[in-house]
Formats: structure tokens, sequence, C-alpha cells
């Protein structure tokens, strides 16, 4: 079966490379001490201090694979030549919310950097799925469990 492409900028392929690198050389060393000194305090079937190392060994080693698939499946999106009067992945757009009037920006990023806290949203996600391909002053249209929210592309940055 083949692994689904996953698009990333430059920056996001980045901050993934460097998160990797740090959890290789950094937080497996971190635990792996931590387990030695857990195992110091003795019988280990009762140590809560060893089970909480293993068990950060253990998602430490979950994310180190998971970044691992993500890098391999990564295709980075080249900004050169695409359309700047267009939404497209890496576009900062400012929308209006029809129903509310109220402005806001996003972001438009793929999958492994989307960020909703910080108004980065996934090209996968519904509202990132209408905005693609939208032109300044067209209106899209995104079904949402709350009903259809109604935007207007207010600018492309």
């Amino acid at each position: 079966m083949s692994e689904k492409e996953l698009l990333v900028s430059q920056e996001g392929l980045k901050k993934l490379e460097k998160e990797l690198e740090h959890l290789k050389t950094v937080k497996r060393r971190e635990v792996a001490e931590r387990i030695k000194t857990a195992r110091e305090f003795g019988d280990i079937s009762e140590n809560s201090e060893y089970e909480d190392a293993k068990n950060e060994q253990a998602f430490i080693e979950g994310r180190i694979q998971t970044i691992e698939k993500m890098l391999r499946q990564a295709r980075v999106v080249d900004q050169e030549g695409l359309d700047p009067e267009v939404v497209h992945i890496g576009s900062r757009v400012t929308v209006r919310d029809l129903g509310e009037l109220v402005d806001e920006e996003y972001q438009i990023v793929g999958s492994a950097e989307a960020d909703p806290s910080k108004s980065r949203i996934s090209i996968e996600s519904p509202v990132g799925k209408a905005l693609m391909g939208a032109r300044a002053g067209q209106r899209v249209e995104v079904k949402a469990p709350i009903g259809t929210i109604r935007f207007e592309v207010v600018k492309i940055l």
C-alpha cells in the first residue's frame, strides 16, 4: 500500500526535522537516565518513577516513529510559480464571516503544520478545503455541525 503524500512548507519540514533530532539526541538520553535512576530505587514492580519513565520512553519512541513516517511522506510545496491571487497552501488569507461580519486571518497549511490556536488551518479541514483555489472577493460555504458558514475572501497575502 502506498503512503499518502503529506504537503508541508519548507518551514514545516525544518520544524519536523528539528523535533526529531531533539527527541533522538536529548529526550531519549534524558528518559534513559530517568529509567536508570528509578531502577536504583529497588523493586521495579511497585516503582512509580520507573513506570512513569517507561511510559515517557514509549511516548517518545512512538513520536519518533510518527515523525519519521511524516518525513518519508513529506513533499515540500514550492511557493514559486503559484498564483498569488489564489488561495493555496502557504497563503495567508483574510476572510469575513458573513454571518457575524467579523474578519479573521488564517494561514493555510498542510495537516502536519495545523494549529488552530495560531490560526494555522489545514488544507484538509472544512474551512481549508473551501478556501483552496478561492480569489479575493469570492464567497465560499463551509458545511459545519452548526450549519452552513459563509465566508468572503477579503484579501490574500
